[in-house]
């Protein structure tokens, strides 16, 4: 496409044809091409969401949709269906939630019932829209016209009567429109309109779709709605006039009998006059010469002054939006489906979430975790039912989507706590297990004033800062000392040692390498998992925690080997080694030790030898 830019004042010539329509929806626009559909809405927090799916039709469906004047009854009803779903989808971004109730009572049909709550409301609102329509297009000028033949006995038999009636459905027809732009979300609607129409045209022209561009083209346009309706309305008049002549209900004595026939008739024939002014408006749209104009210029009239306004660069934006998706869409079948990003119950999402996390082979816990992070509330509280608002929504979608692929989460969360302390953590370090806290909490409960304290292997920090921060809330005072033999693991210790107010000593050291001094307590929780074990992990595990920080060699106890072999030069009188462990090794490692004053296994939450305490 060429990126020509519009010239003010100068009518343009179109180039570029399209087959994509579009509808105005809640501060958006919805547009349809061959294979697709795009709605794109802008939110209360100003983002522009786009949902698109793939349009699948019935083969009887596609083919009704090429048969001459039934194509047009057919294309009528579904725009009706489908205008009202999107209405309703686009008022659920916008944050037109259900209440909490009405979410409840979804719920319920749902599951009680079998009911899909939103079919049930797209019926109710067709069925509504239908009668209204009936009411305000056919049984009210025809009940005019009823008191006016009453009033004048045998008008009802001459010419002029059709053409009262014809004068009464017009000026309803436009009354309607008119009067409904009294209201603020209706000017709103064609403020979008009119963004849906130049977005088109512009396309048209031949315009790069840019804001700048779509706004200085026109927002009229020749297969516009509007001017389907007005057609409708003036087929209806004419056609209806000589049905009505030709029957004679004009010629029926008894008024009540005489509403009844034009109404009966009108009833009838709709479906015809749908399928003719169908037909008329597609031919029209073939062609752009002053003869054809003047056929297109009252429908165009109606658009220029009535149904449309002139939107912001906001509204064009969204616009462009939803015409670049469904170009995408079409000229791609392997382009995605996207869906809107919206409210929803507490209880509902979390339940669906767990599903999706069980399916992928994740801790459904994680889930809760997520949903406990993001909207601030303890992990006990999540059977608490409540409405989830769209903002909350998107948080909750980005942190579960890169979840499902792998990442662990707090590497997503981006810090974890340990012992009372906030612990950053990313791919540069261990992400700490619930079970080092107890680790950490023996050595602040035994601590003395005056301690040097050595952390081997220190990873995020989190021992030496959580011993530094509970020595200091016990008033005693301490020197902690951390080593890591891995530099981008210091540099996050000592980010977490900042961000938690604690002073720690840190050095880059392989295991006691560079590690000067004495100390009363060495604590380690060193790499202890089998290198064959290594592929076996889990995927977060594996693919995202530092190896470095896993592979404890072909029997996991490398590390403790070099610790038994060295420990002794860096203890103090009466020092304490303490070391964490993993399942089944807490035998071997104490046989390394075989001088030893005394020393005590402990176990976990889980039941497992997992803490190691030697004194010497």
């Amino acid at each position: 496409m060429s990126v020509e830019k519009p010239e003010k004042g100068k009518r343009n010539k179109k180039t570029c044809r399209t087959y994509i329509g579009g509808q105005a929806v809640l501060e958006g626009v919805m547009m349809q091409g061959r294979t697709c559909m795009a709605t794109a809405v802008r939110d209360q927090d100003g983002n522009i969401q786009v949902e698109a799916t793939r349009i699948k039709r019935s083969k009887s469906g596609t083919k009704a949709r090429k048969i001459p004047f039934v194509r047009g009854i057919v294309n009528m009803f579904m725009s009706l269906v489908s205008g009202i779903r999107i209405l309703m989808r686009s008022a659920t971004v916008y944050g037109q939630d259900e209440e909490e109730e009405a979410g409840r009572f979804e719920k319920w049909l749902a599951e009680k019932c079998k009911i899909n709550l939103m079919d049930v409301i797209t019926t109710v609102s067709l069925v509504i829209g239908v009668v209204l329509a009936v009411v305000i297009f056919i049984l009210l000028p025809n009940f005019l016209l009823n008191l006016i033949e009453n009033a004048y006995p045998g008008f009802s038999v001459t010419g002029w009567a059709y053409l009262v009636l014809g004068a009464f459905k017009l000026v309803i027809f436009i009354a309607y429109l008119a009067l409904i732009l009294l209201l603020k979300d209706i000017r709103r609607l064609y403020q979008y309109h009119g963004a849906e129409h130049k977005t088109i045209n512009a396309y048209e022209y031949g315009y790069e779709l840019t804001p700048q561009n779509v706004k200085k083209a026109s927002r009229i346009h020749d297969r516009c709605g509007t001017s389907f309706l007005f057609l409708v309305v003036i087929i209806n008049i004419l056609v209806l006039s000589l049905i009505n002549w030709a029957i004679g209900t004009g010629r029926i004595e008894n008024g009540f009998l005489r509403f009844l026939s034009r109404v009966g008739v009108e009833i009838v024939f709709l479906p015809v006059l749908v399928g003719i002014s169908y037909e008329v408006l597609k031919l029209l749209a073939r062609f752009d010469n002053w003869f054809v104009t003047i056929f297109k210029a009252p429908g165009m009239l109606l658009q220029k002054t009535l149904t449309t306004r002139e939107p912001d660069e906001s509204q064009i934006e969204v616009a462009i939006a939803a015409f670049n998706k469904v170009l995408e869409m079409d000229a791609d079948p392997t382009v995605p489906e996207t869906k809107f990003i919206t409210g929803g119950l507490l209880t509902k999402m979390l339940e669906e979430t767990k599903k999706e996390f069980a399916e992928a082979g994740i801790d459904e816990t994680d889930a809760e975790w997520i949903y406990s992070i993001v909207l601030d509330i303890p992990r006990s509280d999540l059977s608490k039912e409540r409405q989830i608002k769209p903002s909350e929504t998107r948080k909750l979608t980005e942190i579960i989507d890169k979840r499902k692929e792998g990442r662990p989460l707090w590497y997503i969360i981006g810090d974890t706590e340990f012992c009372g302390c906030t612990i950053k953590v990313d791919e540069r370090a261990l992400i700490p297990r619930p079970e080092t806290e107890q680790l950490a909490a023996d050595i602040i409960k035994t601590a003395e004033e005056g301690d040097k304290i050595l952390d081997l292997c220190t990873g995020s920090g989190c021992i030496a800062i959580a011993i530094a921060k509970g020595c200091a809330e016990r008033g005693i005072s301490v020197s902690v000392t951390a080593s890591d033999v891995s530099d981008a693991a210091i540099m996050l210790a000592r980010e977490n040692a900042e961000l938690n107010g604690v002073k720690v000593d840190f050095i880059r050291s392989d295991m006691f390498n560079s590690v000067r001094g004495r100390f009363n307590t060495i604590v380690c929780n060193p790499p202890y998992i089998k290198s064959s074990e290594i592929p076996n992990l889990q995927k977060e595990v594996r693919e995202y925690e530092p190896r470095v920080a896993l592979d404890g060699g072909e029997d996991g106890l490398d590390c403790y080997r070099r610790i038994s072999d060295e420990v002794r030069k860096y203890l103090a009188k009466d020092a304490m080694l303490y070391m964490e462990c993993g399942e089944g090794q807490a035998t071997q490692i104490l046989q390394m030790f075989p001088k030893r004053a005394y020393a005590v296994v402990s176990k976990d939450l889980e039941g497992v030898d997992r803490y190691i305490r030697i004194a010497f």
